[in-house]
């Protein structure tokens, strides 16, 4: 070992010992002919110190050291002049007097460094991912990621759970997300997909009878990205066989309630609240709802009925919904033009008309241009449907059911952050269930799978599952935490027939199911047991631990909202005779002449 030594574990106990210490320097500061260095690597920081005792030459050399070298230093361990300690440092009461350097690699001027205060902008430290990955936060997320996934990890194989790695190559099934596709060049012509998931291979699992299964799974889907969502990226994959819901849940219960113990030591209720996917939509306006605050959306749309201000009336009387949210004391911090902009986030992120709103004065009583289209009688309804005080700002949307589900979703999520209705450290952990089975296309005149198309119906439904797929609710449950899904699962179809009629609801043929499928049916009809699992986005459980927005600073080396690698420039070109080999002919898009 060039070390004896870490920069993170020396203090007083360690007084006169000879200790050699290696990494790069941090902070370097010239005091009058003594050099000072802060000495850092992944555990921590040491500060050395080159005083002019130690010779001319030797402080020759640490002059010429420069941010981010690499040095390998031996020196004695002393206590810091009383006053001059750092409390800040787990090593802050000690200090090494250097007496031999050796300089391992010299650094370039960098782009940026570690310990700078402000940090530069992304596409910069992507870049550079190699220096960035120095911070020392990134370097305390990265190390809570390791610890989250050796606890998920521990906590499975105290329940009996085996670690089964599935294939990284299979086969296309273009269902949901669009897959990656892998040139075959000893098949030519075929291809292979990455993973978007090891769903088929786990249910294959529990019918060849290992009956509880965890993997720590790299998964890949070619989607439009967003800040918490990423190409490639890894979940704890969980399967087990002889369940019912209950018992998935309960695990995760489990899970989360030790991870919140060790990680961030808070104790959470057991078991976490539940809520249906229709009680979620109708009071939240999303099947994640952050629940560390109220504001739910209330429906008004009888009281619009009779209303002369058609505005609310006409939709309500078509079908359509008349539904608003109460934002707590924000009357007086929402001017008209404040009021403006929400109209043009609700028009221009989710379809909406426009916005009405009323101000609630010091008397309780509703103001507003439009107030005076209502009844004093209508005014006082619609305050007390809304939980009206003086100083709120309600606001309505009137339109169908997604549009406001949707709008109003936006405005509670961005007057919870505006109006710091949340402690941005709590933590609240709950489960939607019972999502429906399908989700309606009506662009395409089909129905998708709201979850995947191996998701069993509720055993009450199984009966209607034809003759009204609307109104089929899943066995189907997502964790949310925050206002995040962190993981979701299902009961699978362990009946062959099931399986086949939900295929045949999906639109495929016997014959498109068969070539997609063809090896799950007849698995199923070789003895499946009832299962089901749960996969739960680590990169996203990170985040939401570690207290982050952004999903790229919890993974070492991500890709950005345009799916590319800075530092290595990925997706990049590749050779004509790689293409040949491959029996691929890249046909570039027509560009329009000038």
């Amino acid at each position: 070992m060039l070390r004896s030594h870490t920069c993170g574990e020396l203090n007083k106990s360690n007084a006169d010992e000879t200790v050699t210490l290696c990494g790069w320097t941090d902070r370097i500061r010239d005091l009058g002919g003594a050099n000072f260095i802060d000495l850092r690597d992944r555990y921590g920081i040491t500060q050395i110190v080159f005083a002019p005792e130690a010779g001319e030459a030797l402080l020759k050399s640490a002059q010429k050291l420069r941010s981010e070298d690499v040095i390998k230093v031996i020196g004695t361990v002393q206590p810091r002049p009383l006053g001059q300690e750092n409390p800040k440092l787990p090593t802050g009461e000690i200090e090494i007097r250097v007496t031999e350097l050796e300089v391992l690699s010299k650094s370039e001027v960098p782009p940026f460094t570690p310990n700078q205060h402000e940090l530069p902008n992304e596409d910069l430290r992507l870049k550079h991912r190699y220096i960035d990955l120095r911070r020392r936060d990134m370097m305390n997320t990265l190390m809570l990621r390791s610890k989250i996934i050796k606890s998920m990890r521990d906590y499975f194989d105290t329940h009996n759970f085996i670690d089964v790695e599935t294939p990284i190559l299979g086969r296309s099934t273009p269902e949901g997300a669009r897959d990656y596709l892998v040139p075959s060049r000893v098949h030519n012509g075929s291809f292979y997909a990455l993973p978007q998931s090891p769903q088929i291979y786990k249910q294959i699992m529990m019918i060849a009878g290992y009956d509880r299964y965890i993997q720590v799974a790299r998964c890949f889907r070619d989607e439009d990205l967003r800040a918490d969502r990423q190409p490639e990226f890894t979940q704890l994959d969980v399967e087990m066989s002889f369940i019912e819901t209950e018992d998935i849940l309960s695990l995760i219960d489990g899970l989360m309630a030790e991870l919140a113990k060790e990680i961030l030591d808070l104790d959470i209720s057991l078991p976490l609240p539940r809520m249906t996917y229709d009680e979620a939509m109708k009071r939240f306006g999303h099947d994640a709802p952050d629940l560390r605050f109220g504001m739910e959306i209330v429906d008004v749309t009888e009281l619009a009925k009779s209303c002369d201000f058609k505005v609310f009336s006409e939709p309500a009387n078509s079908g359509k919904f008349v539904r608003g949210v109460n934002a707590p004391g924000a009357a007086a911090n929402y001017s008209r033009r404040k009021i403006d902009e929400l109209t043009e986030f609700v028009k221009g992120n989710f379809g909406a008309k426009g916005i009405v709103w009323f101000k609630v004065d010091e008397e309780g009583i509703l103001t507003a241009p439009s107030a005076k289209n209502f009844s004093a009688e209508q005014l006082v309804q619609i305050g007390e449907a809304m939980d009206a005080k003086p100083g709120d700002l309600l606001l309505f949307l009137c339109d169908d059911w997604n549009v406001t589900c949707r709008g109003l979703y936006g405005l509670r999520k961005r007057f919870g952050a505006e109006l710091k209705l949340y402690d941005p450290n709590a933590m609240h952990f709950s489960w939607i269930v019972e999502f429906p089975m399908f989700d309606r296309d009506e662009e395409g005149d089909r129905w998708n799978a709201m979850h995947h198309p191996f998701t069993a119906p509720r055993q009450e439904d199984l009966a209607t599952l034809e003759s009204d797929p609307s109104g089929a609710r899943a066995q189907a449950y997502d964790l949310v935490i925050n206002g995040f899904e962190a993981g979701g699962g299902t009961i699978r179809i362990h009946d062959g027939e099931v399986q086949s009629k939900v295929f045949s609801l999906l639109g495929m043929t016997k014959e498109t199911a068969r070539d997609r499928f063809g090896f799950l049916l007849d698995a199923l009809s070789y003895g499946a047991p009832p299962h089901g699992g749960i996969a739960l986005g680590i990169d996203r459980v990170v985040m939401l631990f570690a207290k982050l927005s952004n999903i790229r600073d919890c993974i070492a080396f991500p890709k950005t909202q345009k799916a590319t690698d800075m530092m290595t420039e990925a997706p990049g070109d590749v050779d004509e005779a790689q293409l040949a080999e491959l029996g691929i002919t890249i046909v570039k898009p027509e560009t329009e002449e000038v």
